[in-house]
């Protein structure tokens, strides 16, 4: 039975760990080729080997246009095409209002909004008619956290991107989405404890703002990336689809 992207090409940015490797990983059960990048080429490299011949890793730093013009320019030479993006690199840090540096700003906008803005632009020439993009946001594009209003507001612009481009590319019915995951068990949210007593208290915490009672994992993120990827979604445009538990809906 063909899988939901057979004979697809993808390219998933932030694909060494996380939701990114998580993301591949299913693509590639679905019959999808994948690249992934990432700025780590030793993580990139392992996360290659794992995922398999029908995955390569290119080092390629999102905020960096030579870099992503080199990505496109390789993915041109060797598939000539890419059907399936899913924009996944990014990142942020804690600081109040009153704390924020100019050095934060632009480490989170330069990464989650110029990133994923010319990571789009410049894959456009590769994307053939019927194409789909999914950007990955974050809960809080819609929900205030606190000493977290810099990151909150890059996965905002990430929102308000999908809702533009999916009128800026309707004449070519390639159709832009977005994901957006609650609290999800990565690298990423780990690496905020210094100890094993401290991750379970922040797991414990998350947890109990969401109605189904848990912290979410990769593999649930990845496959609602492969329904808005897929022709399951052909229908659907310019969404924010929630993975978070219900924690924004109820």
């Amino acid at each position: 039975m063909a899988g939901k992207l057979e004979g697809k090409v993808a390219l998933v940015t932030g694909g060494s760990s996380g939701i990114g490797f998580a993301t591949a990983e299913q693509f590639i059960k679905e019959g999808a080729f994948v690249y992934i990048t990432g700025r780590r080429q030793p993580e990139l490299s392992s996360a290659a080997e794992v995922l398999g011949e029908q995955a390569q890793a290119i080092r390629a730093d999102a905020s960096n246009l030579v870099e992503l013009d080199a990505l496109y320019a390789q993915i041109q030479r060797e598939k000539g095409r890419l059907d399936v993006l899913f924009v996944n690199a990014g990142g942020g840090s804690f600081a109040p209002i009153g704390q924020i540096t100019e050095e934060q700003y632009d480490q989170t906008f330069d990464t989650n909004v110029k990133g994923v803005l010319f990571t789009v632009q410049k894959a456009l020439p590769l994307i053939p008619e019927g194409g789909a993009i999914v950007l990955n946001a974050s809960i809080v594009s819609v929900q205030g956290t606190p000493n977290f209003s810099v990151y909150s507001a890059s996965k905002a612009a990430v929102r308000s991107f999908a809702r533009g481009w999916t009128n800026d590319l309707k004449d070519r019915k390639i159709r832009v989405n977005v994901v957006s995951p609650g609290p999800i068990d990565t690298p990423g949210l780990s690496g905020l404890a210094h100890n094993e007593d401290e991750k379970r208290a922040i797991y414990t915490h998350l947890a109990s703002s969401v109605p189904l009672g848990r912290v979410g994992r990769p593999e649930e993120v990845a496959k609602a990336a492969v329904f808005l990827a897929s022709d399951d979604a052909s229908y659907i445009a310019g969404v924010e689809l929630f993975v978070d538990g219900g924690t924004v809906q109820v």
